[in-house]
């Protein structure tokens, strides 16, 4: 039978907004490479924004199927719901596949979701968690949640320091935790990943290696992670994976063509690529700074603005940008744009999947981060991994024009470029060799695999 060359079935669930729904889509695609079967199950809202060549997809709802998080606005109601909904057809799912030639024996779930595990140990069946974030970003909340460390975290004064992390600064700290009732509901859900991992079979972390063993290491008895990543498409590391030139998912309409063209005449490494990702809404203030210093830089810039941030461009820029060196675009396929020859710096809200691609691709990046692990992300850019710079805000919260042309400056034409342009690409080098075959990465995955594979006769008389 054409099953008996399947090595498993993982359901892969995540959270569903674009930073969760890409790394855990390209780890089915890992999964279906490797010979396991893998279904993403996703909410029926962004259930269109997903095509993925060998990768099922099967809805679960949130319980606001028409519009997802949009439709009701408020994190804890919104996770409150899903939790509740997204168990029932969860498991449903489950049980559909149960009485299939190809019944699922694990459910890797999003660490937001711990919920998902519940489900996958009442149905007898393995559960691991996927953490979206940093390990050193793990390292800190795990040692929160086991009342190893106490909120607030004021570190004004003295670093915060934990077994296998540099010294953090206030300034280096996940803003939830120095600031625990800014943002309540976000607190509880980073919490919450850590609620019940004792009991999944694995934990996963979108990192490798070489870049954070040692953070890995320093927490791994209450966060024993295997690493797996970087979860990028293949065709930008190891190309093992025909046709996995992209994440298979957007949640907004790219302009990759109009974009690409635009680059093609520019000279190497002459082209500042802009962008805070999906979800950082910057104030009008913030944006008006950027055009300025863009403006004044006199270089060439691609800056993604969202159509809801469009509206705090001054007027002016637009019409500049046109004319000028520049392009401003609504969406756009970022690993193209940072894959390519003309593209020389990454100004970034540096949140973990924007900086792995950075890194990962060899660009050289600005910081500008504006909450929670982003703080965190932008201090390993400029001091660990030395592959770029943080911007500093001012007393207002604010990064103003000079300022962002002194770092432009720094990294495109200044003294230390150079010495970010080669630490970018030892990176990049080190995140292909983990991913490769034989890699780091790629063992750990290996590992699973082949777990899965050994149980999966005991499903349905399977062998």
């Amino acid at each position: 039978m054409e099953d008996k060359q399947i090595k498993g079935h993982v359901v892969v669930l995540p959270y569903p907004s674009q930073g969760h729904i890409n790394p855990l889509l390209q780890f089915a695609k890992r999964l279906a490479s490797k010979g396991v079967k893998a279904t993403l199950a996703t909410t029926h809202y962004t259930l269109h924004s997903i095509s993925a060549p060998h990768i099922g997809v099967e809805p679960i709802s949130d319980g606001f199927d028409q519009g997802g998080f949009s439709q009701v606005g408020d994190v804890d109601f919104y996770l409150k719901s899903f939790r509740v909904h997204g168990s029932r057809t969860l498991a449903e799912l489950v049980e559909k596949f149960s009485n299939s030639n190809m019944p699922v024996n694990c459910v890797v779930y999003d660490s937001f979701l711990p919920w998902a595990l519940d489900v996958a140990k009442q149905h007898g069946i393995y559960g691991a968690a996927f953490f979206t974030n940093s390990a050193t970003v793990c390292n800190i909340f795990a040692h929160i949640q086991h009342d190893l460390l106490a909120l607030p975290l004021d570190h004004a004064t003295m670093p915060l320091v934990l077994p296998g992390l540099p010294p953090l600064n206030s300034r280096d700290l996940p803003s939830f935790l120095r600031f625990p009732d800014s943002y309540p509901a976000y607190l509880a859900m980073k919490l919450s990943q850590y609620s019940n991992l004792n009991e999944a079979d694995w934990v996963f972390g979108n990192t490798f290696e070489e870049l954070e063993g040692k953070e890995t290491i320093g927490v791994s008895e209450i966060w024993p992670a295997k690493l797996i990543g970087p979860m990028i498409p293949s065709a930008y590391l190891d190309e093992r994976i025909k046709g996995d030139g992209g994440y298979g998912s957007s949640l907004w309409k790219p302009l990759s063509d109009e974009c690409i063209e635009w680059l093609e005449p520019k000279p190497s490494n002459s082209v500042v690529y802009v962008s805070f990702g999906s979800m950082v809404s910057l104030s009008e203030e913030q944006i008006q700074e950027i055009a300025w210093g863009l403006k004044e830089s006199n270089m060439y810039f691609l800056w993604v603005v969202r159509d809801t941030e469009q509206r705090k461009l001054p007027k002016w820029f637009i019409d500049y940008s046109s004319r000028q060196k520049g392009k401003v675009v609504t969406w756009c396929n970022q690993l193209e744009m940072l894959a390519h020859r003309t593209v020389g710096c990454f100004v970034t809200h540096c949140g973990w999947n924007s900086t792995l691609e950075g890194l990962s691709l060899g660009v050289p990046m600005i910081g500008i981060p504006k909450w929670t692990d982003q703080l965190t992300d932008a201090k390993f850019v400029e001091e660990i991994w030395e592959i770029g710079v943080r911007a500093e805000e001012d007393e207002e919260g604010v990064v103003r024009k000079d300022e962002l042309m002194r770092c432009l400056m720094e990294v495109m034409e200044g003294e230390r470029s150079k010495e970010m342009k080669r630490n970018a690409k030892k990176w990049r080098d080190s995140a292909k060799r983990a991913i490769d075959e034989g890699g780091s990465s790629d063992k750990c995955i290996n590992e699973f695999v082949e777990h899965l594979m050994a149980s999966y006769h005991n499903f349905n008389g399977h062998c």
